[in-house]
């Protein structure tokens, strides 16, 4: 079965979860990351990510798992990359940074025919695509590196750069601090919890 193994730390806990090709989810066929309960599956509470931010989806033509970019207000950064737009490939190592949370992808199995100890073992860390492409449309050939016998340890991508964050009210739009995440909006009094992460400006 086609996997791909997420791993993150989000309120003092070390937390890891796999997410498959077909797995029952909000919206099917795809994982989605963010804060908002309802519409995300992995749900996180650092005020920095937006409420509905990411979705992680298996290509079937390109036999590989894809990161989509749902908030360009507040664009991912994948291996050291801004995401503005489309999707990408997610390898083995990729390092995936959400606002100022971090996430990584310590495994990913893709079931092609061969057996299952060729596999790279998540303690490996094979060669991750250090830059890759920005594109609206999958590629047309992926290639994979699970079975590489000689695995090299590429540097950990560089952290986004830090900023103020603020929260988009949204029902009146106005820009609060995260602080107000638990609180609710200071003008309408509207939950915070689907409220978009914005960058207000570097510190």
């Amino acid at each position: 079965m086609n996997a791909l193994t997420l791993r993150w730390y989000d309120a003092g806990q070390d937390k890891t979860q796999d997410i498959y090709e077909q797995q029952q989810s909000k919206n099917p066929g795809t994982v989605r990351i963010g804060r908002d309960p309802l519409r995300c599956d992995i749900v996180v509470s650092n005020p920095t990510v937006s409420g509905l931010h990411v979705e992680i989806f298996f290509y079937n033509q390109q036999q590989c798992f894809y990161i989509r970019n749902l908030r360009s207000q507040n664009p991912p950064i994948i291996n050291g990359q801004q995401l503005a737009q489309g999707e990408i490939p997610l390898n083995e190592g990729a390092v995936i940074f959400l606002g100022q949370m971090k996430f990584q992808v310590t495994r990913v199995a893709i079931d092609n025919g061969v057996p299952a100890t060729l596999i790279v073992t998540p303690q490996s860390k094979p060669v991750a695509n250090p830059t890759p492409p920005v594109f609206s449309q999958p590629p047309a050939q992926h290639q994979h590196h699970q079975h590489h016998q000689h695995h090299y340890h590429p540097q950990t991508p560089p952290a986004p750069p830090p900023g103020v964050y603020g929260l988009e009210c949204p029902k009146c739009h106005r820009i609060s601090s995260t602080e107000n995440l638990q609180i609710g909006c200071p003008w309408c009094g509207t939950s915070l919890a689907a409220a978009i992460s914005v960058l207000v400006a570097p510190k």
